[in-house]
């Protein structure tokens, strides 16, 4: 096996050298050689993708649609992108210059990153959140600005980031928003966005929004940034986790036409296009697959209140879940605050998988992150396991 010469070690970016791989899937990695463990790690629905829109896919491969497609995206899924999110955000996108066709969200953050930052540019992130937009922002050479959200129940409040922005002063270009959240479950009320999109426009900023779990929300209603300010946001969204879709890496990003064309110019250059099947298959969860999630939803949410009533009773804190899979659990006092020592601990004596809340940024200190897309059996049987670790603790 080649070994890399001498001469050329130490000399990769250094951006990208800088960075840590993701302290998500690294703890995942670390807690799986553990014989026996349930994980509750990643955010993997254990749905099965909805089977009209499995035969979609399939036709498609069988009608030999194997050639390249257009570089943004097929027409029809383009169209069938705009009618979605003009029935579901009132808001019009032009099919033909104001959508791209991604591979998963993460590509469209990706290319509206590397499209909208420069060095020196800030961009403010509420925190916890998912630790992808970290490096993501830092490889731009731009500057990520992390608020800690915890003393405001995980919610970036219109006065906090009109404090944040004043502090920080020149080189704010954006504010990266991800609701429902990853890690904590949190939605945006209508009358917050209202007043984040009010302070956004007063200081010329752009607005993110990542909205991938928008379709799983219980109770409450999903507002969106891009209904508000639209001539500001891009709006990034997929069908991973409304349609169990994860491993079709399919994700979209809608924004202003000005925008849009550079985002496409590097979307062209990561990836080139789409596969053809997986264009196929979106086009029809988005059509014909509306209600899809519904089911899921009430799944999640029947699991969600299982874990909060199970975790509530053994001493563990948090909010209910308003939306996603996952619930944000504060460690009881008594165990102390170190989130990672517990993870661990967790593991390897209780085998049950948990992911420290310090991977999530500020504010993430002393929690865990436990996803509930998982079945009803293992999700009681892992509370079963932390009771007794946590009894044995004590």
């Amino acid at each position: 096996m080649p070994e890399l010469a001498n001469d050329l070690l130490g000399t990769i970016n250094h951006k990208l050298d800088a960075q840590s791989p993701s302290g998500i899937r690294a703890f995942d990695q670390e807690v799986s050689k553990v014989p026996g463990i349930i994980k509750l790690t990643l955010g993997e629905p254990d749905m099965n993708t909805p089977e009209h829109v499995k035969q979609a896919a399939i036709k498609s491969i069988q009608e030999n649609d194997s050639h390249y497609a257009p570089q943004a995206g097929k027409p029809e899924l383009l169209e069938a992108i705009s009618k979605f999110l003009k029935d579901t955000r009132g808001v019009e996108y032009n099919p033909d210059n104001e959508i791209v066709v991604t591979v998963g969200a993460t590509e469209a953050l990706v290319a509206a990153l590397f499209s909208l930052l420069n060095t020196g540019d800030k961009v403010i992130i509420p925190t916890p959140v998912f630790s992808l937009y970290f490096p993501l922002v830092a490889m731009t050479g731009a500057t990520a600005v992390q608020v800690d959200t915890s003393a405001d129940g995980f919610v970036l409040t219109p006065e906090r980031l009109e404090e944040v922005i004043e502090r920080e002063g020149k080189g704010v270009k954006a504010v990266l928003l991800n609701y429902p959240s990853n890690p904590t479950g949190r939605e945006y009320p209508k009358d917050v966005l209202e007043g984040l999109a009010k302070v956004i426009t007063k200081h010329h900023l752009y607005a993110v929004a990542d909205e991938i779990y928008s379709d799983l929300v219980y109770g409450v209603e999903h507002y969106s940034l891009a209904t508000m300010i639209p001539e500001r946001t891009l709006f990034i969204s997929g069908l991973s986790k409304s349609h169990a879709m994860t491993g079709y890496r399919l994700g979209y990003i809608a924004g202003p036409a000005q925008i849009m064309s550079s985002i496409r110019k590097m979307h062209a250059y990561l990836v080139t296009t789409v596969t053809d099947n997986v264009q196929a298959a979106a086009t029809e969860a988005l059509t014909n697959g509306r209600e899809d999630p519904v089911a899921f939803r009430k799944i999640y949410e029947h699991r969600r209140d299982l874990v909060v009533d199970g975790l509530r009773k053994l001493g563990f804190e948090m909010s209910t879940p308003q939306g996603a899979f996952y619930i944000f659990a504060k460690i009881p006092d008594r165990f102390g605050k170190d989130d990672v020592a517990f993870a661990k601990r967790l593991a390897k004596e209780a085998k049950v998988g948990v992911t420290p809340g310090s991977a999530f940024g500020a504010g993430g200190e002393g929690y865990v992150r436990l996803s509930y897309a998982s079945s009803d059996e293992d999700l009681q049987e892992c509370l079963k396991r932390i009771g007794e670790f946590v009894k044995n603790l004590d």
